[in-house]
């Protein structure tokens, strides 16, 4: 026994061993995961077991189906001969038709050159460590869609024969439709948005009154309409093309749900960030520019994503105004005579679910990595 005098304070000195203690329970590495993630409670325990067993019970005739039993060399006969199995036959045969379209042989090396265009430049700024992401961006966003027209249209001036836009098709005009609308409505739902919270009513009023028009009527009824009562308010004689009025449409669509989204941002910002860019004697629109739009488009990454993967999917509803998009073409394969067999319709929608899971799993899992350079929330 040990006394402090000057404190009153008295204490036992353990001269010997301590006891051991439990080591931590580890947190991180596989096994704590599906602990903590799978198995934290009895009801999520239940939704695992569940969930295993449904996929158990469904994948392998699903792996089956498409895979080991299927077809993947061979024509129309082979896939006749096992119609138990995906005729990926009827895809290679016609993989040129669901990417071009009916767009001319001879001058679809201009698609080429745009798809590798594309690609390089969404690999250019994806890549963290790449230098010049400005000028890529803007010639991604202004220089290209101009050069894309010119090229798949083509123009006698350079040298290139006319192909006119009903023979587009297939994934290429996927692309055109979902890109167009993907550039077009950011910019005018941001501007929309800050319509809609301007303090000048008739501003105001008119944003407001555009953004819930648009998001009143389901997209359908706005193909319909750019499709069949837009050209009776043109002048005789004037003509607009239909691709064109399809897309305008898809814009104006998707730019009042991206407006929506935009202001869900831009409320979310404290006042106090406000009123520091106006002390500051900065002007409405670069307060904006270097400050408010920056942290709200920041917040909304997860949204805007959102409303890119649903326009990128909606794009097969221009079937319906006989424009022959990846879904359109396949549909259209489908009905040829020598491909009628039972497996080949499924397997036409399984390579069209494919390719837009692709598409759209690119788009999130890029936004999760924004979002994580970013530092907007947890990672998912």
């Amino acid at each position: 026994m040990a006394m402090d005098n000057s404190t009153g304070y008295s204490g036992v000195v353990n001269s010997g061993d301590l006891p051991d203690k439990p080591a931590p329970i580890k947190t991180d590495g596989v096994g704590p995961w599906i602990r903590d993630n799978l198995f934290n409670g009895a009801f999520n325990s239940i939704l695992t077991i569940s969930s295993l067993l449904l996929v158990l019970y469904t994948l392998p005739s699903a792996l089956n189906w498409l895979i080991f039993n299927a077809v993947w060399t061979g024509g129309s006969d082979a896939c006749r001969a096992n119609p138990d199995g995906a005729c990926w036959t009827f895809v290679t045969s016609r993989w040129e038709q669901f990417l071009y379209g009916f767009y001319e042989k001879s001058e679809r090396w201009r698609i080429d050159i745009l798809l590798v265009i594309l690609a390089v430049g969404i690999a250019w700024l994806a890549w963290e460590r790449t230098p010049g992401k400005k000028l890529m961006a803007f010639f991604m966003l202004v220089i290209y869609p101009i050069f894309a027209f010119f090229m798949m249209y083509g123009n006698e001036a350079m040298g290139l024969p006319i192909v006119e836009t009903p023979q587009w098709g297939g994934f290429t005009l996927t692309l055109v439709i979902a890109l167009s609308g993907i550039v077009a409505s950011l910019p005018i739902g941001i501007v929309l948005a800050l319509g809609r919270r301007s303090e000048m009513r008739i501003i105001s009023l008119l944003c407001t009154i555009f953004i819930e028009f648009w998001r009143g009527i389901p997209l359908v009824a706005v193909l319909f309409m750019a499709t069949i009562m837009f050209p009776l308010f043109l002048p005789a004689g004037v003509t607009f093309d239909q691709l064109l009025r399809a897309v305008i449409g898809v814009a104006l669509f998707a730019s009042a749900y991206m407006a929506e989204v935009v202001r869900g941002g831009l409320q979310a910002i404290p006042k106090g960030q406000y009123e520091g860019a106006m002390a500051l004697g900065l002007p409405f629109w670069k307060m904006m520019r270097l400050i408010i739009l920056p942290q709200a488009l920041k917040i909304v990454i997860p949204g805007i994503v959102n409303t890119f993967i649903g326009l990128f999917k909606d794009t097969t509803l221009v079937l319906i105004i006989a424009l022959f998009d990846l879904l359109g073409i396949v549909q259209a394969s489908i009905a040829d005579p020598n491909w009628s067999i039972k497996s080949v319709p499924y397997t036409g929608y399984a390579f069209v679910a494919i390719v837009f899971w692709i598409c759209c799993y690119s788009m999130a899992l890029y936004s999760r990595y924004i979002e994580d350079k970013l530092h907007t929330g947890h990672k998912r």
